[in-house]
Formats: C-alpha cells, structure tokens, sequence
C-alpha cells in the first residue's frame, strides 16, 4: 500500500491530472485505508487530493493552511501560481461560469450534452460523465460579450492561449471546451452562489436579492441613473492593494473577482 500511495501521488506530481478510470486513482476514490495513506502524505508537504463527481480527472492543490505561506511571501498577496494576470483570471472565472455551471445542471438532470429533454427514468442512472455533458462556448461568443471587457482580441487570445496550456481549457476550432482543470481548481461552493446572483446575474437572468438596505439605497438613487453595468472594470489607483502583472497593460479592462478575506 505505501508503495502505491507514493506511485500515485509522483504520477499527479509529474502529469498534473489523472482520469478517474486511472487504477490507481480508484482505489484512491473507493479504498478508504489507502486514502487515508494518501492524503496523509500529501497533508504533510502543504498539499490535498481534489476530486469531485462532476469531473472526469483528479488533480492535487494546496491546503488552505498552506496557502498564507505560499501566496503571501512576496509584497502583495498572489491570486494563483500560474503566472496569470488579473484578466487571464477574469476570463477564468467567465469560463468557469458559462461552461461548468450549465453543465452540472445537466449532469444533476442525468442529461447529455445532445439530448433535448430529459429522460423520464434518468435519476435511475450513473451521474453522467463530464465529456458526455460539457458543450463548450464558441469563441466568436465569447469575443463579441466579453471582449471589450477582457482586453480586446490581442490580449484576450493570448490568455485563452495560457488557460490552454496550463489545462484548464481546450480549443477545437471555434469551440472552447472544458479542460482537466476547470472543475477542479475552482472553489464551486463559495463561487456559485457570487456568480449566479452577483458579477454575472444578467447573463443567468437570476435578479439580486432586494434587502432592506437595497431596497432603501434605490429610494435615494435618482430615477435617471441606471443601472451599474454588469462587469465593472478596475483601474490601478492608490487605493489599489494589488500591484498590476507586468504582463498585463495598465489599460487593460478586468473583472474585480478578488475578495480579501
């Protein structure tokens, strides 16, 4: 067992992701002494085991002890370890939001990706696999509502090149499809409910909710004003406690996706 354990966890290190239909990877889903084997070795380097039902692979991240010791060493607080600038992680979570969420509706309803309806006798069936229920957006799409946004065509092509490179996407044409690591890397539970209901509830068509001090903030609005826009942009500023990537133009429009905790 503690030779596996090690195999395992030096395949992860080495290839990033691994299928769920790996050996190894489940004995690890469905051994639950060999889990603990693992997750034990890997809690103590400063790293967890990632799996979740919606995705086809397994990957390895930090723990959130570790994240401080990781994130915090330079002056200003790092987002990722990937290298990406403020609007690569904007268009993450964009493409996070419009291909993993619609497609865990669909593997919740047991529906594949080209069935119209859902079947009568679905629930009775396997939580269908991502690649049979992952449809991608096409790039056009997403150039056309995003990209004034997200740094034009130029800049918007060179981090849908990165995202594809580190695995959290794949391009087939005009298509741009999930990757291993989408629906692996991004915290659903505390990004769900923020995306549906926050940055892009126009696109899901879900209002905000009207709370007392929502309700009594719109009194005093004038009724000329409108509406803040969907995706606010952030321009560098003194107030601004995160220094722009050099990669990055100053210019460049984002989205304002960081919450300090």
């Amino acid at each position: 067992m503690n030779e596996d354990a090690q195999i395992l966890i030096a395949r992860l290190l080495a290839h990033q992701t691994l299928r769920r239909e790996d050996k190894l990877v489940k004995r690890a889903l469905s051994d639950e002494n060999f889990r603990m084997d693992v997750d034990a070795r890997l809690k103590a380097c400063g790293m967890k085991f990632v799996d979740n039902v919606y995705a086809d692979y397994v990957t390895l991240a930090l723990t959130r002890d570790s994240e401080s010791k990781v994130f915090g060493t330079k002056d200003t607080w790092q987002n990722n370890n990937f290298g990406l600038a403020r609007d690569g992680v904007a268009l993450l979570v964009v493409l996070w939001s419009l291909i993993i969420l619609p497609k865990r509706e669909r593997q919740e309803a047991h529906q594949m990706a080209q069935e119209d309806q859902n079947d009568m006798f679905g629930k009775e069936k396997p939580l269908p696999r991502a690649e049979d229920t992952s449809i991608g957006i096409s790039y056009r799409t997403l150039l056309a509502d995003f990209g004034e946004k997200l740094g034009k065509k130029t800049r918007m092509d060179m981090n849908l090149g990165q995202l594809a490179r580190l695995g959290f996407i794949e391009r087939k044409s005009d298509l741009i499809m999930e990757g291993p690591l989408l629906d692996l890397l991004m915290d659903t539970d505390a990004l769900k409910d923020r995306i549906i209901n926050g940055a892009l509830s126009d696109i899901f068509h879900i209002p905000m909710p009207r709370t007392p001090a929502v309700i009594e903030a719109e009194q005093t609005e004038s009724a000329e004003e409108k509406p803040s826009e969907l995706i606010q942009t952030i321009q560098p500023s003194d107030q601004d406690t995160s220094a722009p990537s050099p990669e990055s133009d100053s210019s460049d429009a984002t989205l304002n996706i960081t919450e300090k905790e």
